[in-house]
């Protein structure tokens, strides 16, 4: 017998069920808009269409094309994000911006994944990133208020947002929780641990495998997680380390094992960021069989763009996590028809 299918989002009982999700996702927007005006930031609005989705290896787009007024094609997408049209605010002149918008990913649906998803991402100009790792402590704490919980939730997990989050360096994590070295011979290492690496596994394959297996379902409970220096092959957009150039600015925000943020001390040196979208173009290619234009408009703006920090938050996830939802649809207002 074929298993039942769930009513229709729009059906009254479900929608009455879902409501109660959908008004606290209301009052955490307010919260947040009144937390980053009460900081300083504006509030922008970016294009949804672009040259470029973005140039990360394994985020997939949704593809369009304009028409010109003589009828011709030019092909466009759906921003992945909002952050080279925000980063070129920064270069304009903009100091502290905040964006709290929709944006596509494809290749993408399950309880923690939607196909369009609201994305907020902010920026503050000359400060150092450990600026947003507060910036992420704050909007956690601004979320659970909003939603009169004490703790955020997820399956059987549990994270208390107003706890100080731990500060875990990726290296740190692959030792505790895979007995791994990350500056060592990874695909040996993760053998030798009992996980299945393929023949034509490269070192990013091996890496990604572990970070998903043994590393981010055993962070953020009981407090939140920053995950912070990942390896620079692993973060495109952000700046190395100084000190340290085998890691980059990078970090993760992990509440009950759910990736929640993803910030950076940006990558501002217009020259290697080229460099790396061509290397993440080139594993896009190896991997999917396609790559996406490189934004050149960006790049020109990228040499006028001053230091920087900024960071992007699922902004559904949280809501789910808050207000104490079991699947994203739960938190959508109108979610895409499958």
């Amino acid at each position: 017998m074929p298993e039942a299918r769930p009513s229709p989002w729009w059906s009254p009982q479900r929608h009455a069920d879902r409501r109660p999700f959908l008004e606290g996702r209301g009052r955490i927007t307010r919260a947040f808009r009144a937390w980053f005006e009460a900081h300083g930031f504006t509030e922008v609005e970016t294009a949804a269409l672009q040259v470029s989705p973005g140039n990360e290896a394994h985020l997939h787009a949704f593809a369009t094309e304009a028409l010109t007024t003589a009828g011709e094609a030019r092909p466009l997408y759906l921003h992945t994000s909002p952050e080279f049209a925000c980063k070129s605010l920064l270069a304009a002149g903009e100091r502290r911006i905040f964006s709290l918008g929709k944006v596509w990913r494809n290749r993408e649906r399950g309880p923690l994944h939607h196909p369009e998803f609201t994305m907020l991402e902010w920026y503050r100009a000359a400060e150092a990133y450990e600026a947003i790792m507060d910036d992420c402590a704050a909007l956690m704490r601004r979320a659970a208020e909003a939603a009169g919980t004490r703790e955020l939730t997820w399956r059987e997990g549990a994270c208390d947002p107003f706890a100080e989050p731990e500060r875990l360096t990726v290296a740190e994590a692959f030792d505790r929780y895979a007995g791994i070295d990350l500056f060592g011979d990874l695909a040996a290492q993760a053998k030798a641990a009992g996980m299945r690496v393929a023949d034509d596994d490269v070192w990013a394959d091996v890496f990604s495998k572990i970070i998903v297996e043994k590393v981010e379902p055993r962070l953020g409970f009981g407090r939140p997680t920053i995950l912070c220096e990942y390896p620079t092959s692993e973060a495109a957009l952000a700046r190395k380390k100084a000190g340290d150039p085998r890691v980059a600015e990078r970090f993760e925000l992990y509440a009950c094992g759910v990736e929640l943020a993803n910030c950076f001390g940006e990558l501002t040196d217009a020259a290697e960021q080229r460099v790396r979208f061509e290397a993440e173009m080139a594993e896009k290619q190896r991997v999917y069989g396609e790559r996406y234009p490189i934004d050149e408009d960006f790049l020109s703006a990228l040499e006028l763009m001053p230091e920087a920090s900024g960071g992007a938050l699922g902004f559904d996830r949280l809501v789910m996590l808050a207000v104490g939802a079991r699947r994203i649809e739960d938190v959508l207002w109108t979610p895409v028809a499958e």
